[in-house]
């Protein structure tokens, strides 16, 4: 498949507490094979899956059995350890969309794993569509629950449209676009660019400067201040963290900390070797 990790960056580990970003497709599965991503362990976060179009099939060790889909929320906590397994659907032809992990803070990373499915409504301000998943924008709220505050929503732009939103001025942040031209606090960003900015701004303005229609995920939250250390699926506040986990799920994969998966035809993944130096610990804007 192709796919664009837009976050981490050299210069930005984190939006808010959005630690990774993967943004991948449009492709005929007919070519590539879709997805088949065995089942995998995480530790420290949440993750967020959301689609442009196609079908998932999620499964985790939680016992959640449910489907990915365009427009709706799938979101996963893995604390303290959960796995998961994740395969396209046999009637999908196009896979599309981003995959999302939050950071969980250190005060709650050992929460208990569990998954929430939501379906946002849209909601129509002039030239534009926006689903808000996370947090509140165009005066609609998620009632998906996070660890810090969060915002996250796709917004879709009419050709030649602008829309200033009222945000958090606490908030930091990022723009993700995934077809169309779109001006972002004065930055042009073209497909598969993310824009950042800073905490302080009250509204955000973006405008479609393409012949077609604009598709765009926002992100933020307010700025997260510890440090990480994110290793394959783990996120840790230490390479001891790492290598913990990286144990745990090694000498028993799907072991009492990360759970079974039930339904998937296949083994599970093994952790790939750690590195031979220590993981560094890195905060906001490495």
């Amino acid at each position: 498949m192709t796919v664009r990790r837009t976050l981490p960056q050299r210069t930005r580990s984190l939006i808010g507490a959005w630690c990774f970003a993967d943004h991948y497709g449009p492709d005929d599965v007919a070519d590539t094979g879709g997805m088949d991503v065995a089942p995998h362990p995480h530790t420290g976060l949440q993750t967020v899956s959301w689609l442009f179009s196609g079908e998932i099939e999620h499964r985790d060790s939680l016992g959640s059995h449910a489907f990915v889909r365009p427009g709706e929320l799938n979101l996963m906590t893995g604390g303290h350890g959960i796995s998961h397994s994740e395969v396209s659907t046999p009637g999908t032809t196009v896979l599309h969309g981003v995959q999302l992990w939050v950071a969980l803070p250190d005060e709650h990373r050992a929460t208990a794993r569990d998954f929430q499915h939501h379906v946002p409504e849209p909601v129509r301000p002039d030239g534009a569509e926006i689903r808000v998943f996370l947090g509140t924008l165009a005066g609609v709220t998620s009632p998906v629950r996070t660890f810090t505050p969060l915002l996250g929503a796709e917004i879709v732009l009419r050709p030649g449209a602008e829309i200033t939103l009222p945000v958090d001025p606490a908030f930091e942040h990022g723009l993700l676009v995934d077809t169309g031209e779109v001006r972002f606090a004065e930055t042009r960003l073209r497909p598969a660019e993310l824009g950042f900015l800073e905490a302080g701004a009250a509204r955000l303005t973006l405008a479609n400067d393409s012949d077609g229609p604009a598709r765009t995920v926002l992100l933020g939250g307010t700025p997260f201040e510890e440090e990480i250390v994110m290793w394959w699926n783990f996120i840790g506040r230490s390479h001891d963290d790492v290598v913990r986990a990286r144990e745990d799920w090694m000498a028993r994969l799907g072991g009492p900390r990360f759970g079974e998966v039930e339904g998937y035809d296949g083994d599970p993944l093994p952790a790939p070797e750690l590195p031979n130096t220590p993981l560094k610990p890195r905060g906001r804007g490495r």
